[in-house]
């Protein structure tokens, strides 16, 4: 864990007028280094120069502050993947590509991504689509023929497992030092899955 340093910027925040977004900065890099359950609202405060009293013009409690943080990481993820699934190249490419942008959103910006999986927090704009709703309109995109009967939504769940399952991964070093990097693990176990599913028969036997 890197050591916590206080940037001059964090305390100006609040004097520039901007004490909810310095709050929520405050949280994210929290977060980022300690965490979901390691700072207080009391720490937020500290950090951003007032007093935690001050904090509930803005946030009824530290939950809801936590909130905040997983809803905003929730659409910059849903929006990276959205142009991931909107950019150049074959379906396949584009849907390989989300998975790729799902790993460096994890890498990129920790807090948010912790937050996400640890906070229960609605998104803020209902009628955009959800992370998980555009890998399966992208999976669909992708292999219109279907998968033998599968529902593409338990193959995009699978998908997102893997990615889920090789951030957190590398999150914690434990991916193996020597051998493919974890977007080359992320492309050869998406093409598995996939190709996979289209091999499967309701029912069939597993032996």
């Amino acid at each position: 864990m890197r050591p916590w340093r206080e940037r001059p910027e964090d305390r100006r925040s609040y004097h520039h007028g901007n004490l909810k977004e310095a709050l929520i900065e405050a949280a994210r890099r929290f977060i980022a280094e300690r965490g979901v359950g390691g700072f207080t609202l009391v720490d937020a405060a500290r950090l951003v120069g007032v007093t935690p009293a001050a904090l509930y013009r803005h946030f009824r409690g530290r939950e809801a502050l936590l909130e905040e943080v997983a809803g905003r990481g929730f659409k910059d993820l849903a929006d990276r993947l959205a142009r991931s699934l909107g950019g150049r190249g074959t379906p396949l490419e584009r849907f390989t590509r989300m998975g790729e942008a799902y790993l460096a959103f994890a890498e990129e910006e920790p807090g948010y991504y912790a937050a996400i999986f640890d906070v229960r927090a609605a998104d803020p704009n209902p009628d955009r689509p959800n992370p998980f709703d555009l890998l399966v309109e992208a999976l669909r995109a992708t292999f219109p023929e279907g998968f033998g009967g599968v529902d593409p939504r338990f193959v995009a769940l699978e998908v997102w497992a893997l990615s889920h399952g090789i951030a957190t991964l590398s999150a914690s070093g434990q991916l193996p030092k020597s051998g493919p990097d974890k977007y080359e693990l992320l492309r050869a176990g998406v093409l598995a899955l996939v190709h996979g599913a289209g091999a499967r028969v309701p029912g069939a036997s597993s032996n």
